[in-house]
């Protein structure tokens, strides 16, 4: 398996817009292509699936263990002639869920993207550092934001000077950049600007893609891993919010539902009027409070919402969209489904981090006491803060330490600013199966 990774030397070095190019002009070329993310990012994953028109999944140690990456690495990348890994954050930034550990695990070569905009020479030296730090693989380098041909010819000698494979430019170009927003990129079903054609053209004109699939080739066999598959033994009916403001959710995990029996039912909490007939229902994360207004105006589904009582999981947004109401980034107040006793809230300050939350009681996924791992990252707040009966987990962030309550659980909801995934953690979703097993009429 061809594989090449795709990293940072910082955030914002533009190595989403790299990673969306080359999937793009190698299935230009008729390569069958798979798309991958270091750590948690959801916005990403959806670039990656348009450009390289693919699956793309993510990579990620903290939410599903060093061998169950490997696993899923082994077991989606089969039959396909390449695959593209896009990092997060810098190389070598994030500890053991490190782009630069995923790299090793992976025994995967790494192409580093370096931000060149108001750099000369001091850009190779940045290269030549992360050369010298670790013990990646880093096989060659691609500048972004470069302003000429000459500010390109400074830092392409100095890296030839030091031994450093010079792979080509992206010039500055407002016209293939991605815009962002307060959770990271705009979305891609949003962002009708975005022109993966264009870039892919301009990429190919200035970057040596030979060379890149030269170096993705030149890589050993993946250290044996045992795939565990799942077996059928649930049949159950699964709605799954899936539309324009809830996005958020790992491929993987639903698999591993569907690898266990249960059929996924994709609704629209925008669009659709009432709750598919299933057994139990997931509100995954996104973006409801950009589309608040479209949310409240649906009286039919919220009702429908308001009135189920089927066990329903909830994931940061869609624990948006359970609550009494919600206040946009504009203050505006809109009514949401009620489910929930508790108002959400723009705040300016994100809350972002891995996390490991204890069960404070029993839930519809876990027993008291037992351990969840999942990631935050959210501006919203809930108002006043969960606490007391209905208080679903201590939590735990991974880095600090620090401790907060979080999420709300009673009866059939469950419903907090975590994030988990399912893949690595099956015990979860057999409980989960299990819940909507017994509760079927």
């Amino acid at each position: 398996m061809k594989r090449i990774i795709i990293a940072g030397a910082s955030s914002r070095s533009g190595k989403t817009t790299v990673t969306c190019a080359l999937l793009s002009t190698l299935r230009r070329r008729g390569l069958r292509v798979i798309a991958y993310k270091t750590g948690p990012d959801y916005i990403d994953t959806e670039y990656l699936r348009l450009s390289g028109k693919c699956e793309a999944y993510n990579l990620d140690t903290w939410l599903m263990t060093e061998e169950r990456t490997l696993e899923l690495f082994a077991m989606t990348s089969q039959g396909n002639d390449i695959a593209v890994i896009e990092g997060a954050m810098g190389l070598y930034d994030g500890g053991i869920n490190s782009t630069a550990r995923i790299a090793e695990l992976l025994d995967a070569p790494v192409v580093l993207v370096i931000n060149a905009r108001s750099m000369g020479e001091s850009a190779a030296a940045v290269a030549l550092g992360f050369r010298e730090y670790g013990d990646v693989n880093i096989a060659g380098v691609i500048l972004n934001f470069t302003g000429s041909e000459y500010h390109e010819e400074i830092i392409s000698s100095a890296l030839e000077e030091k031994g450093m494979k010079f792979l080509g430019a992206l010039r500055r170009d407002d016209g293939i950049a991605i815009p962002e927003r307060h959770l990271g990129l705009l979305q891609a079903r949003e962002n009708q600007g975005f022109d993966i054609s264009r870039l892919a053209e301009k990429f190919e004109a200035s970057v040596d893609v030979d060379e890149i699939l030269r170096i993705a080739g030149n890589v050993s066999k993946l250290r044996p891993c045992s795939v565990v598959v799942p077996a059928k033994k649930y049949t159950v009916r699964v709605g799954v919010a899936r539309d324009e403001a809830f996005t958020f959710v790992y491929p993987e995990s639903l698999g591993v539902l569907e690898g266990m029996g249960a059929e996924i039912i994709p609704f629209s909490p925008l669009h659709d009027e009432s709750l598919p007939y299933a057994d139990g229902y997931i509100f995954c994360g996104g973006y409801p409070e950009i589309f608040a207004e479209g949310l409240a105006t649906n009286a039919p589904m919220l009702e429908s919402v308001r009135n189920c009582n089927k066990p329903i999981l909830a994931e940061c947004g869609g624990m948006m969209y359970l609550c009494r109401s919600l206040r946009d980034n504009d203050g505006r107040k809109f009514d949401m489904a009620g489910v929930i006793p508790f108002e959400s809230y723009m705040a300016r300050r994100a809350v972002m981090g891995y996390m490991t939350g204890v069960a404070l009681r029993d839930s519809i996924i876990c027993r008291k006491g037992e351990s969840v791992r999942g990631h935050e990252y959210h501006y919203s707040r809930i108002e006043p803060e969960v606490s007391g009966d209905y208080c679903a987990f201590e939590m735990t962030r991974r880095n600090t330490g620090a401790r907060h309550y979080g999420g709300y659980a009673k009866g059939n909801v469950l419903a907090s600013y975590l994030h988990i995934n399912f893949f690595g953690n099956e015990k979860l979703a057999e409980n989960f199966l299990n819940m909507l097993t017994s509760s079927k009429v």
